[in-house]
């Protein structure tokens, strides 16, 4: 009886088991999976997706299009004025050119800044030393044809024509190779347009033609010591940016006798000095003096105000410290701080300037002046000895002049000039960035040191020096790279330069300031530790 019960109850499991194969076959709820073990389970379809997906399986990820991708010449980020000679020379020489703008809007500091006031360049004898297309700019500006914003864009117009511009843009991506001559080449950068739509170009040379180092921070570079080092400062920061003072309803003519009708004694007691003419004003320091900032960010300095016809007068004297120029939060909270204080600085022009009674604003600038960023390691780093010593290099791409003018910090509210040199050379060492064969810097990123820098930074000399080395490439081109140059290339190089262009940057010599100075006198004039205004006259005595 025991041995057929339990001869039932193993029928019974086994018709179970079966039962169970035959379910676990059945419901499309479980499969097995790829090794064989132990069950997955799996979607079942949904009737209203029929058609869709096929069982289980999800709709396939669509592959990403691909990027479009593009081969110049040169690449140009940036559209400051300076970058954008070489742009327009290596165009007219036959090479295919891009300009990529990471800013929103074209034209830098002269066109969104309205630093519509330009420095010259001229030597001890006070020979103009602006050569190449610059000066046809600033002899318009000098004799009054370009002094309004409409006309610095006409000209910026003929800078850029035919020369494909993409402003908004974004670097997402550069690939790097070995370089030939030192250890790094760029072969692409891959961007965003403001579409968001990435883009891919190749290029054999690279400039960065930007206020804010756009291409070079994001390289294998070395930033050089800043004016937190001259200053002693334990942060860096840079020279204040500026922000243009632009008003109408100036009556200039009657500012301009009034002034020139005073005694030096009247003069001196209302304005402090300076000089009015019939289109500048410069310095009238004592008056701006006793304007008093509302926050100490700001500060307004002696004027280099330019009458631009018609009652309107656009000024560079208002000052912004501690902007980052790389941080768009910065520079807008540094703009917001400008059209608080501007009104008050009119105020104090209509109490305080004859002919500025009824002066009103004329808006305000898109952006800032900015004067100066991040200094990062050329092949040759320009330095003070080179300008004050009128210096001259077998790879001239610039006869440059200007005091070495530091504007000044937080720390040091006026700046502090650190001499005045009569004329000296740029060398295209100074424009190619160090261990990179393809990238070319240009404008405000020349390669010097922070103190040279307060005189290699005026347009006119890095201006000619982009020109020059756009002209350059184009001879180059097929035969030689920039970096294969040797002295012996120089004399057929200058003598195109001159005859088709009428740069001339050859058989020039400058009043050598620093003769007979020690090689220690050398060393602490280049660090700072030795002031050549001041330490100049002690050492004649």
């Amino acid at each position: 009886m025991k041995w057929r019960n339990k001869g039932l109850s193993i029928g019974i499991a086994v018709l179970a088991l079966v039962a169970l194969a035959a379910v676990y076959t059945s419901i499309p709820f479980f499969s097995k999976n790829s090794t064989g073990d132990k069950p997955s389970p799996v979607a079942t379809a949904d009737p209203s997706k029929e058609g869709k997906t096929e069982g289980n399986k999800q709709p396939a990820t669509p592959p990403e299009p691909p990027i479009p991708s593009e081969k110049v010449d040169i690449a140009v980020f940036g559209s400051e004025l300076e970058g954008l000679y070489l742009a327009r020379a290596a165009a007219d020489e036959g090479l295919k050119v891009k300009v990529l703008d990471p800013r929103e809007a074209f034209g830098g500091q002269v066109l969104q800044g309205e630093m519509l006031f330009l420095d010259e360049t001229r030597d001890d004898k006070h020979q103009l030393l602006v050569q190449g297309r610059a000066k046809e700019l600033f002899d318009g500006f000098r004799n009054g044809k370009i002094r309004k914003l409409p006309e610095f864009t006409q000209y910026f117009d003929k800078l850029k024509k035919d020369i494909p511009i993409e402003s908004g843009i974004k670097i997402q991506d550069i690939k790097q190779i070995p370089g030939q001559f030192g250890p790094h080449a760029i072969e692409s950068v891959t961007y965003s347009g403001k579409d968001g739509a990435k883009k891919n170009i190749k290029a054999d040379y690279w400039v960065d033609n930007t206020d804010f180092a756009a291409l070079l921070s994001k390289l294998q570079s070395t930033r050089m010591p800043g004016l937190e080092q001259f200053y002693g400062q334990n942060k860096i920061e840079y020279m204040s940016t500026g922000m243009m003072l632009k008003f109408k309803n100036v009556d200039w003519g009657k500012f301009n006798s009034s002034f020139n009708s005073l005694t030096p004694e009247q003069r001196s007691a209302k304005y402090g000095g300076g000089s009015v003419s019939e289109s500048f004003a410069i310095g009238l320091s004592g008056m701006t003096n006793r304007y008093k900032p509302t926050n100490d960010r700001v500060f307004l300095r002696g004027l280099n105000a330019v009458s631009q016809r018609d009652g309107e007068v656009i000024i560079n004297a208002f000052l912004i410290y501690t902007v980052d120029p790389s941080d768009d939060k910065s520079v807008a909270e540094a703009m917001e701080l400008g059209k608080k204080e501007i009104p008050l600085i009119l105020n104090h022009f209509r109490k305080n300037i004859t002919g500025w009674e009824n002066a009103e604003l004329n808006g305000f600038p898109n952006y800032l002046y900015i004067r100066e960023y991040n200094h990062y390691e050329t092949d040759y780093v320009l330095k003070p000895s080179d300008m004050l010593g009128a210096r001259m290099f077998w790879d001239n791409v610039s006869i440059a002049g200007y005091p070495l003018d530091l504007q000044g910090t937080s720390e040091n509210k006026w700046g502090i000039e650190m001499g005045r040199p009569d004329k000296y050379g740029m060398p295209l060492r100074s424009f190619l960035l160090k261990n990179y064969d393809n990238v070319i810097v240009a404008g405000k990123n020349v390669g010097s040191s922070a103190i040279a820098y307060g005189s290699a930074r005026i347009q006119p000399n890095t201006s000619l020096a982009a020109e020059s080395i756009g002209i350059l490439l184009g001879q180059l081109q097929g035969k030689k790279k920039l970096r294969e140059l040797k002295e012996p290339d120089m004399p057929a190089l200058n003598s195109y330069l001159e005859s088709k262009y009428k740069i001339k940057l050859t058989g020039v010599t400058g009043n050598n300031k620093i003769a007979g100075w020690t090689a220690d006198e050398i060393a602490k004039l280049d660090t700072g530790e030795i002031v050549y205004p001041s330490y100049v006259n002690k050492r004649k005595k």
